[in-house]
C-alpha cells in the first residue's frame, strides 16, 4: 500500500510540474493563473484523503481532519510556486506527500497546508504564504501594492488577511528534498535537519554614469558594470575564505542595458548564509565594505538595500528524536543535516515546534528541470512520515 502511494506521489508531482506559465518548463510563481488548476487538484487529492478543503486570502490551500477538542493537531505543510525553469520536486513534494501521509493515517487529526508562495520570485519577498499563517504578512503587503493586486486579480480578498492566521496547531512539520548532495554521497534516503542556515538578501546598487561607448574614453569612464563585476568575483572569494560560507550573486539588472553605451547602473542581487548568525552577519559587513571600496576606484557610488534577514533556526529537539525513533523503528539511519536552503519551516518555527525530513535529491540537483527523486526514497519517507504522524 505504501509503495503504491510513493508511486502516486511522484506521478502527482509530475502532473502538478505541467501546470505552468510558460510552455515546455515548469515556472509558477505567487497566484499566477496556473495555481488555480493547482488549487483544484490538490483540493481533489485532499477530499480523497478526506479532508477538509479551503484557501485563505493569501491563497494557501489547507486540507483539515478535525479530531476531538483536546487532540493535538499537526500542521504538515510545504510550498506550491516555483523558481522559473524549475524541476517538479521542490516544495511540491511536501504538500503531495503530506496529503499521502494524511490518507495512511487515516485517524489523525491534522491540517496539510500548501503555501502560495515561498520562493519570493514575484515580488522578491520570500515565505509570504508561511508568514500570513503566523500573522506577520501585512507589511509586506503595505510595503508593496503590488501584492494585494495580485490577490485581488486571483479572486481573492486582501482584506481578510488576518483570517489567514492559523492558531489550531501544536507543530509543524515539513518534507523536502534535500536540494544537495550530502545524503546522495552518504547513500543514505533521508536525513533530518536539525537547523536552518540563517540568510541575509540585499540589492546592491551601482550608480555611475551612461555615455556613449564610442566616445567616452576609458579612463574617464564611471562604469558601473565594471565595478559591479569586480565586486561579484570578490563575493565569490568571501565565500571560499569561510568554511561553511555561501555567498551569491544570482542577478544583475544592467541599465540602460545597450552594447553601445557604458553601463550607467547596476542592481545586484546578495544572498549570504550560515549556519551561525554571528558569521553571516560579520560577512555581509565585509562584503559590503568590498563593494564600497571598489566604487571609490571606479567612481561609482555603492548602495545597499537590505530586503531579508532571517535568523538560523534550529529545529524542535523533541521533534527531532521522534523523528529519529521513526526513522529508527523503519530501519534507517537516523542522519542529522544542517539545510542551507530555506524553507517555510523557518518561519512556522517562530511560533510552535517546527521539524523537517529530507528526502535525497539524485545528483544534489534542484531549482533545475533535472530535479529528481526515488521512489525508494519517497516510501522511506512515507513510512517514516507515517510513523511520526501516528506517534505525534
Amino acid at each position: 500500500m505504501i509503495r503504491s502511494a510513493a508511486e502516486e506521489v511522484v506521478a502527482r508531482c509530475l502532473t502538478l510540474s505541467r501546470l505552468s506559465e510558460e510552455t515546455g518548463r515548469t515556472t509558477r510563481t505567487f497566484l499566477s493563473p496556473p495555481m488555480h488548476a493547482v488549487h483544484e487538484l490538490v483540493g481533489t487529492w485532499m477530499r480523497e484523503a478526506r479532508l477538509d478543503v479551503s484557501i485563505d486570502a493569501v491563497g494557501n490551500i489547507r486540507g483539515t481532519r478535525n479530531g476531538p477538542a483536546s487532540a493535538r493537531r499537526l500542521l504538515i505543510g510545504s510550498h506550491l510556486d516555483t523558481v522559473p525553469n524549475a524541476g517538479a520536486y521542490d516544495g511540491i513534494l511536501g504538500v503531495v506527500a503530506g496529503i499521502a501521509i494524511a490518507r495512511l493515517a487515516e485517524n489523525t487529526p491534522l491540517t496539510v497546508v500548501g503555501f502560495s508562495e515561498e520562493e519570493g520570485v514575484k515580488f522578491a519577498v520570500p515565505f509570504l504564504g508561511s508568514r500570513a499563517l503566523i500573522g506577520t504578512a501585512q507589511p509586506l503587503l503595505d510595503a508593496d501594492p503590488r501584492i494585494a493586486e495580485s490577490i485581488r486579480a486571483f479572486g481573492l480578498d486582501p482584506e481578510r488577511l488576518a483570517d489567514a492566521r492559523f492558531v489550531d496547531a501544536t507543530a509543524y512539520f515539513e518534507i523536502h528534498i534535500e536540494q544537495g548532495p550530502c545524503l546522495e554521497h552518504l547513500n543514505i534516503p533521508l536525513g533530518i535537519v536539525d537547523s536552518i542556515a540563517g540568510q541575509s538578501r540585499l540589492n546592491v546598487i551601482f550608480t555611475g554614469a551612461a555615455n556613449h561607448a564610442g566616445t567616452t574614453p576609458m579612463h574617464l569612464r564611471r562604469d558601473a558594470l565594471a565595478a559591479a563585476g569586480q565586486w561579484i568575483h570578490a563575493v565569490r572569494e568571501f565565500g571560499l575564505a569561510r568554511e561553511g560560507l555561501l555567498a551569491t550573486v544570482g542577478r544583475c539588472e544592467i541599465e540602460p542595458g545597450a552594447g553601445n553605451v557604458v553601463p550607467g547602473k547596476v542592481t545586484a542581487s546578495l544572498d549570504v548564509r550560515h549556519k551561525k548568525d554571528s558569521v553571516r552577519y560579520a560577512a555581509v559587513d565585509r562584503i559590503l565594505e568590498s563593494a564600497k571600496d571598489i566604487g571609490v576606484r571606479h567612481v561609482v557610488t555603492v548602495e545597499p538595500v537590505k530586503l531579508l534577514d532571517i535568523p538560523a533556526t534550529p529545529m524542535d529537539p523533541h521533534l527531532i528524536a521522534m523523528l529519529s525513533n521513526a526513522l529508527s523503528t523503519e530501519g534507517f539511519a537516523p542522519h542529522h543535516i544542517t539545510s542551507g536552503a530555506g524553507h517555510d519551516a523557518m518561519i512556522l518555527a517562530q511560533v510552535m515546534p517546527a521539524s523537517m525530513l529530507f528526502v535525497r535529491s539524485p545528483g544534489g540537483i534542484s531549482h533545475h528541470p533535472d530535479e529528481a527523486v526515488l521512489v525508494d526514497d519517497i516510501e522511506a519517507a512515507l513510512r517514516c512520515g507515517k510513523r511520526f504522524v501516528e506517534s505525534f
